[in-house]
């Protein structure tokens, strides 16, 4: 039975509290920086849920406020990160490493499911874009805790983390102008529309 949206909801709400929990015992940026994709997600899923079977514009600019949330958080990502570079933050590799798996794991079933969207409009190609980064992210999350474990040093995860932010700021940009191209189209077309 495929899964359906209240399913990739609590996934995605399940692992954001798992992530921050553990992200913050283990003193991890890269951790908290994927529990905030989580949180992206889930956020995202009721917008997209909420705006589903609407008209084009009220999409394109539900997708304008996802993408610009995406940013906010890529930011966020990005101060914290610099906080623990300049803190000297050393993570556990260990919690690290198990919890980016489970989450890997999560997230490349969701991204699975949701692979038939990445050429939609822009509300549902930015459900893809998040997936997509958040599966990545895992990838780094785990590649990280092994090179904190390799290196007795809190670079790989302050790394990894940078990376995250960088990818959340590029897909939120890539959502943002999708929608705006969107909501161009949309009012040169009700412009060329003759009255009637």
């Amino acid at each position: 039975m495929a899964a359906g949206p209240v399913d990739l909801l609590a996934v995605n709400g399940g692992f954001f509290l798992a992530e921050i929990m553990a992200g913050l015992a283990a003193g991890s940026s890269a951790l908290q920086a994927d529990a905030l994709d989580f949180l992206g997600d889930a956020a995202n899923y009721v917008i997209s849920l909420g705006v589903a079977g609407l008209a084009l514009g009220v999409r394109s600019r539900a997708a304008l406020v996802k993408g610009s949330t995406l940013i906010v958080f890529a930011l966020w990502v990005l101060g914290s990160t610099a906080w623990h570079a300049l803190h000297g933050t050393l993570p556990q590799a260990e919690v690290m490493g198990v919890v980016g798996l489970a989450a890997l794991l999560a997230n490349g079933g969701v991204a699975l499911m949701l692979y038939r969207f990445r050429t939609g409009d822009a509300n549902m190609r930015s459900v893809w874009i998040c997936s997509r980064n958040d599966a990545i992210g895992n990838v780094a999350v785990v590649l990280a805790a092994l090179g904190v474990f390799g290196t007795g040093t809190g670079w790989p995860d302050i790394t990894v983390a940078a990376i995250m932010g960088g990818l959340g700021l590029w897909g939120g940009w890539q959502v943002v102008s999708h929608a705006k191209d969107e909501l161009r189209g949309g009012m040169a077309s009700e412009v060329a529309q003759p009255a009637e």
